[in-house]
C-alpha cells in the first residue's frame, strides 16, 4: 500500500482526534452547550469513517495523542474561536488531501468529511463566535 495514503490517513485521523478533544475541553469548560456537544459527536463520526479506511487498506491507525490534554478554555468566546479558526484549518486540509491521494473511496470519504465541516460545522462555529463577545461567557440571542 502506498506511503502516501497512509500519511494523507494519518494526518486526517490526527486532525479530527484533536477537534474532538477541543470540544470535549469546551463542554468540560462550560458544560454541554451548543454547538460543541453536535460537533463533538460528529467529529467522532469522522474518526469512525477514517478508522474505517485504516481497516480496509490494513493500516494500523495511530493513537489518540490528544485527548486530555488541551487546556480548557478561559471563556466561550475562546473557545468559539478556537473552534473556527480548527475548523477553517481542517477544512483546508481536505483540500489539500484531496489532491495527494488516488484511492477514490478515500477521495470521497475526504470529500464527505470537507463539506460536513464547511457546510454545518463552520456556520456553527461563526455563529457561537458572533454570538460571544470577547471575555464573555454567555451567548446572546
Amino acid at each position: 500500500m502506498s506511503e502516501t495514503l497512509r500519511a494523507a490517513l494519518e494526518e486526517a485521523l490526527d486532525d479530527e482526534y484533536r477537534a474532538e478533544a477541543l470540544y470535549e475541553a469546551a463542554i468540560a469548560a462550560f458544560g454541554p452547550v451548543r454547538p460543541f456537544v453536535q460537533i463533538l459527536e460528529a467529529e467522532r463520526r469522522h474518526a469512525d469513517s477514517l478508522l474505517q479506511l485504516f481497516e480496509r487498506y490494513g493500516f494500523d491507525p495511530p493513537p489518540n495523542r490528544w485527548r486530555g490534554r488541551l487546556e480548557r478554555p478561559t471563556d466561550l468566546g475562546e473557545a468559539c474561536r478556537a473552534a473556527m479558526a480548527a475548523e477553517a484549518g481542517n477544512a483546508a486540509m481536505y483540500d489539500r488531501l484531496i489532491d495527494v491521494v488516488t484511492e477514490e473511496d478515500v477521495r470521497a470519504v475526504f470529500r464527505s468529511l470537507r463539506e460536513a465541516t464547511q457546510v454545518r460545522h463552520l456556520p456553527a462555529v461563526g455563529e457561537c463566535a458572533g454570538a460571544v463577545g470577547e471575555g464573555d461567557d454567555t451567548i446572546r440571542a
